[in-house]
């Protein structure tokens, strides 16, 4: 085939494949936050699992108590931290739950989380994790959102080093996987009643991906389930501590969790990765200017994209192959080592036990 053939050929389906990538746009819009929602902020308990998050937790309390609104009361549970979780957050005004020996079978944020809920007085309950903080306004635009059942946000991501662009493609698809009706595992906003009725923690005790099989108990309860995008509500920095740290988290689980996609989601996403690296390697292989331009359309449509899930540089986009090749590495690693113990805040799990 000539290389006019396989350019005549070729570049329909580029095109096809970028048209495509903009049917993922209204999943990953922020929602408007005009609405009156049915939940009462002040019968509101905050519950936030925190295991060795002293560096954190100081972020999350400083824009709980910068709201407008607050809640009826903040609950951390201190799962067994070796730094100043628990005297920080005290300090801080929030009430501290030392967290009871792990039983069998639990996960520690579940087994936080359970404790937490238990003790917890409010009419709803909204779960945070610790590496999350809330936008200006940011509680009271989530409750507004709250009409029943349950509320999922997911964080923006906030950018500060540059190899956190290696999340880029994992954001992507997280918040397009899971938006409308999947279920974040940051940010969870249910009434009491319902989260009981669900079984709540306590039925997903051994999940490592705990919101995963929520959802499937919810639904199984026929409790609602609705999940948003969270800017300008609730923002977290993923990996702080480096690259390692970075690999290892998407690592956790990340196959599994891709396995509970919708199917057509999955299939779109992977239809419209295929062009992103075809355009780059029909740059690579011929440096011409249709193939410039070709790439440059996918760059500035996955710039656009990008934005809306995390503050993403015009960089990162422009050298979109680099996250890409993140992504398939690290999703490759996290299939390949199922079945396998992987390191997490100082506990051991099998990443087969996140399905």
């Amino acid at each position: 085939m000539t290389p006019s053939i396989a350019m005549y050929v070729l570049i329909p389906i580029l095109l096809a494949l970028w048209t495509l990538g903009w049917w993922l746009r209204p999943r990953l819009n922020a929602p408007t936050f005009d609405e009156a929602g049915e939940a009462d902020p002040g019968k509101v308990s905050m519950i936030v699992p925190a295991r060795n998050e002293a560096k954190n937790l100081p972020r999350l309390i400083h824009s709980i108590r910068a709201q407008r609104v607050w809640p009826l009361e903040l609950l951390v549970v201190d799962d067994h931290s070796e730094d100043k979780t628990a005297e920080i957050a005290e300090a801080m005004g929030a009430r501290v739950i030392p967290s009871k020996p792990l039983p069998k079978g639990w996960r520690g944020k579940t087994w936080a989380c359970h404790q937490g809920a238990e003790q917890a007085k409010g009419e709803t309950l909204l779960f945070l994790d610790a590496d999350t903080w809330l936008e200006d306004h940011g509680f009271k635009n989530l409750v507004g959102l709250y009409k029943s059942g349950a509320l999922a946000a997911g964080p923006w991501h906030q950018i500060e080093e540059s190899y956190e662009s290696g999340s880029l493609f994992f954001n992507l698809a997280m918040v397009a996987g899971t938006v409308p009706d999947g279920l974040f595992g940051q940010c969870l906003l249910i009434s009491a009643k319902d989260y009981q009725k669900s079984g709540g923690h306590k039925a997903v005790k051994g999940e490592v991906l705990e919101n995963l099989k929520l959802r499937d108990h919810l639904i199984e309860k026929g409790i609602a389930v609705r999940s948003i995008p969270g800017r300008g509500i609730i923002n977290f920095r993923m990996y702080p501590q480096g690259p390692t740290q970075l690999i290892e988290g998407w690592t956790k689980g990340f196959a599994s969790g891709a396995g509970s996609t919708p199917p057509h989601t999955m299939l779109l996403m992977i239809l419209w990765m295929v062009g992103l690296m075809s355009a780059f390697l029909s740059l690579a292989i011929d440096f011409s200017p249709v193939w410039l331009l070709i790439y440059l359309a996918f760059a500035i449509q996955l710039a656009v994209l990008s934005r809306k899930v995390g503050a993403f540089s015009l960089l990162s986009a422009v050298i979109y192959p680099l996250p890409l090749l993140c992504f398939f590495c690290i999703f490759s690693r996290s299939a390949i080592k199922g079945g396998k113990q992987v390191t997490w805040k100082g506990r051991q799990f099998n990443t087969s036990d996140a399905s």
